[in-house]
């Protein structure tokens, strides 16, 4: 039983793998952020528009900007993970008859 397990979820990390990568390699483009695309649009339509306020830190490189949203993005994911973990084993041990002893 584990052995077929094992096999779905190779083969699932494998789909989940080709989804991600078969449109960066075969659809041409540029893959920007949306950030840049809205101060773009922005800029188009309202060029006098002043932004309300400026960051509080700028990133040296983009490489950094990078490395923090990911590290955001570790954190948020740690988080939710605990929670729908404990949330389980809650539920878990709230449907386990207690032990008569």
């Amino acid at each position: 039983m584990k052995k077929i397990i094992w096999k779905k979820n190779v083969i699932l990390l494998l789909l989940v793998v080709a989804i991600a990568v078969i449109p960066l390699i075969f659809i041409p483009g540029e893959y920007g952020g949306s950030d840049d695309q809205a101060t773009d649009v922005i800029a188009e339509q309202a060029p006098e528009y002043e932004p309300w306020f400026a960051s509080l830190y700028e990133p040296p490189s983009g490489e950094v900007e990078s490395l923090l949203f990911c590290v955001q993005t570790a954190i948020g994911a740690g988080i939710a993970g605990f929670i729908l973990g404990r949330l389980t084993a809650k539920k878990q041990s709230d449907t386990e008859e207690p032990n008569d002893k």
